[in-house]
Parts: structure tokens; C-alpha cells; sequence
């Protein structure tokens, strides 16, 4: 009888360390979940920052050009000429 009594305890011993290592595993998925989270919201968040920057960018290049910089002349008329492309085209759709 006690031979079964001693499988039965380990079997109880093991069986709460595998209950044990399952809450901790649990536990780590949650905080890894939450963490997969905030990064996640981190990226968002500096890929809009990234585009805001772009778009800046491109505004103060093309206010570089109008002010008679010769770097970026080129670009700000290729600018102006779509830009007038499309009104020509809002005109011609308003028309209609």
C-alpha cells in the first residue's frame, strides 16, 4: 500500500508543478501579449510621427525653392504644374 501511496504522491507533486509552470506561463503570455501591445501602438505612433515629418519636409523644400533657393527649383515647379493640372481638372469637372 505504500508503494502506491508514494506513486500517488509524486503524481500529486508533479501535477502541481505542472499547474505552476502553467500559471507562470499564463502569466508570461499576458505580459508578453501586453507588451507586443504597447509596441505596437509605439510603431503606429511613430510612423504617423514619420509621415507628419515627410509631409514637412516636402513643405519646407518647396518653400526653400520659392524664397529663390536653386536646389529644389525644379521639384517646386513640377509641383505648382500638377497642382495646376488638377484644379484645371476640378474646373473642367465643375463645368460639366
Amino acid at each position: 500500500m505504500s508503494v502506491i501511496a508514494e506513486i500517488i504522491d509524486t503524481l500529486e507533486n508533479k501535477v502541481e508543478k505542472l499547474f505552476f509552470k502553467i500559471k507562470t506561463l499564463e502569466k508570461n503570455n499576458q505580459d508578453l501579449t501586453l507588451e507586443l501591445r504597447n509596441a505596437a501602438v509605439l510603431l503606429q505612433t511613430q510612423s504617423k510621427e514619420i509621415d507628419d515629418l515627410k509631409t514637412q519636409l516636402e513643405t519646407l523644400k518647396i518653400a526653400n525653392a520659392l524664397l529663390g533657393s536653386d536646389e529644389n527649383k525644379r521639384d517646386t515647379k513640377l509641383k505648382i504644374n500638377s497642382i495646376i493640372r488638377e484644379i484645371d481638372y476640378c474646373i473642367a469637372q465643375l463645368s460639366d
